[in-house]
Order: C-alpha cells, then sequence, then structure tokens
C-alpha cells in the first residue's frame, strides 16, 4: 500500500533583502496511517517552514519544488499513484479542500493562533461551518460540543463561552487541538504544541494526542527542539539542522545510538537529574544565506576533519531503517 504522505526533495526558497535563502533543503520522509514522526532540531532549522509547506500556508513569494504527495481519502485501499495530490503543486482551490480535512495543523502559540475577541466556542463553530456549511446552527453547536469533548476540555459548554484571556494555557491548546480535529483530518501537523506549558500540563497534552492517535488513526508529524518529548509521542525521528535532515529512524534507535554529532549534541544539551549542569553545542545555527562549505554542521563539530568541508555527506546506512548524514557512519 502506498505511504499517507510521501515527502521527496521538498525544498523551499524565500525572498528577503539581502536574496534568496534556501530554509528547507532537499527533505524526504515518508508517514503511515497511524504514525507517529518526530521532527526535532534547534529553532532555525527549517521545522516549522517544512510544516507550512505542506499546508500551503508560506509566506507570499516563497518557491516550492519537490513533491509531496498525499493519498487520497477515496484511495485508501488503491494503489494508482496517479489516485495522489501532490501538496506542493495542487491548484489553490484543491489545497483550500485538503487543509483541514485531510492535513491540519497545530499552531505553536495559541494566545497568538487564537482569536482574542472572539469565544473559543464561536471559533471551533466557526471551523466546523467552513468545512461544511450546509450544516444546521444546532448541528455546528451539537458537533463543537462533541469537539471539545474529543479534546478533553472540562465543563465544554462553559469553555465554550469563555474568551481565549479566560483559559488555562493547556486548555487553549485543547481548544486548538478541538479546532485542527473538527473536520475529521488525517494527518495532524503539531508545531511544538507543548513548549510553553508546564510539565504536568505537557504530559497531558502528549497523552491525549497519543490517545487521539491511537483513537481516530491519526498520523501526527510533531515538531520539537525537545528530544524528550519526541521519545514520549514519536514512532520514528527526523533530525533537522540548517534546512537538511541530518539523521533518521527509529525514535528508540537513534535517540540511544545517535550516529550524527549534532543529535548527540542535542541529547547532551538537554538538562538531566543526574548530571550538574547540560552541556551546550558550542557556537550558533549558521545563517542561511552565509552556510559554510560541505557539511553546515562542521564548524561546531567536535569531530570535524578537512573531508567534511568538501561537500555535503549523503544519508548514509547507520543501522536497521537508521540513517546518518555524517563522514564518521
Amino acid at each position: 500500500m502506498l505511504p499517507l504522505l510521501e515527502v521527496r526533495g521538498l525544498t523551499v526558497d524565500l525572498p528577503t533583502a539581502a536574496g534568496w535563502i534556501r530554509p528547507v533543503r532537499d527533505v524526504a520522509f515518508r508517514i503511515e496511517e497511524g504514525e507517529s514522526l518526530g521532527v526535532a532540531g534547534e529553532s532555525g532549522s527549517g521545522k516549522t517552514m517544512l510544516a507550512l509547506a505542506l499546508m500551503g500556508l508560506l509566506p507570499k513569494g516563497a518557491r516550492v519544488s519537490g513533491e509531496a504527495w498525499l493519498r487520497r481519502r477515496s484511495s485508501a485501499v488503491n494503489t494508482d499513484e496517479d489516485d495522489r495530490l501532490n501538496l506542493p503543486a495542487a491548484p489553490p482551490k484543491k489545497m483550500r479542500a485538503c487543509r483541514g480535512r485531510e492535513v491540519a495543523m497545530i499552531f505553536q502559540e495559541p494566545l497568538s493562533a487564537l482569536n482574542p475577541v472572539m469565544r473559543a466556542g464561536s471559533q471551533i463553530a466557526e471551523a466546523i461551518r467552513s468545512y461544511d456549511p450546509r450544516l444546521s446552527s444546532g448541528e455546528v453547536q451539537m458537533r463543537t460540543i462533541e469537539a471539545m469533548r474529543r479534546a478533553a476540555i472540562p465543563e465544554p459548554e462553559r469553555r465554550a463561552r469563555q474568551f481565549p484571556h479566560q483559559l488555562s494555557g493547556g486548555l487553549r491548546q485543547r481548544v486548538m487541538i478541538a479546532m485542527a480535529l473538527a473536520a475529521g483530518p488525517r494527518i495532524l501537523i503539531a508545531d511544538e504544541p507543548t513548549t510553553a506549558l508546564d510539565a504536568t500540563v505537557q504530559k497531558q497534552i502528549l497523552e491525549l494526542l497519543a490517545g487521539l492517535r491511537e483513537q481516530l488513526r491519526l498520523a501526527i508529524i510533531f515538531i520539537t527542539h525537545d528530544l524528550g518529548v519526541v521519545s514520549e509521542i514519536a514512532d520514528r525521528l527526523c533530525v533537522m539542522y540548517a534546512g537538511r535532515i541530518v539523521e533518521e529512524g527509529p525514535s528508540a534507535e537513534v535517540l540511544s545510538r545517535p550516529r550524527h554529532p549534532y543529535t548527540d549534541g542535542l541529547l547532551h544539551a538537554a538538562p538531566r537529574l543526574h548530571r550538574a549542569a547540560s552541556e551546550p553545542i558550542p557556537g550558533q545555527v549558521p545563517q542561511l544565506d552565509a552556510l559554510p562549505p560541505g557539511c553546515s554542521f562542521g564548524p561546531r563539530c567536535a569531530w570535524h576533519r578537512e573531508e567534511c568541508d568538501a561537500k555535503m555527506p549523503e544519508l548514509r546506512p547507520a543501522g536497521p531503517e537508521h540513517r546518518a548524514r555524517c563522514v564518521l557512519v
């Protein structure tokens, strides 16, 4: 069977005052129904821009090349490659029909994403009505409360009447999840959904997403900078640096046996109870308009050698279904 989503060589170019930059470079991955894929990396690694490219929400003037083939809902048991939609090349009308119904997204900061002068229930209802304008007011109201219950929002009738500023961070994130799932998408892109939450609420949101994934056979692309979160929710992991995937494989394998120095650096930089202090990666993420020759991570790498500067390494086999973009592999 064809994968639910197959991305091949996806590249994004953005215009700036200083010229064109490329925040996403030749990204490739696939995800199956009911699978969870983690995408990890520092700020500026291209994670969010990758998500926006899949959603057709890139800034004005952006150029996209490569492919992102979505298996259409009608072709769930079909192996015909022609019965798929290439998201970057889809006409605006088809992309609007796909957005929300097939692929939905939870944005990073719910307080910024939600309308501050609309009640939470009204915002969910607006999303439901946009997907099916034929519904009566009573049906929209019923589906709104149902969506809030699915997102584990307590007292949904009361919460529906409240404004975003009256809700806690965890409840605002649950409202975003309810809106994203209102039309029954098969792929959910979650862009750092737990970043601004305390540890207890973070755990609740992760458990909610895991439950929805199992209940709805939902495929999740989980974007984060926290490898600890990845270990809890993702089956597979892609690590991004300067727009490229530098390591990919089963999450447990990548986190226990990292084969790229950047992944290893991220793991050592994460705070741990048994260590007096974390070990930050030296240096800074390079500017996209001034990438070093060869491996982009070279100037920050403790294992840097001359051959690293010759050219960008290819992804090399590092184990079963495990690959890393490093000359040491």
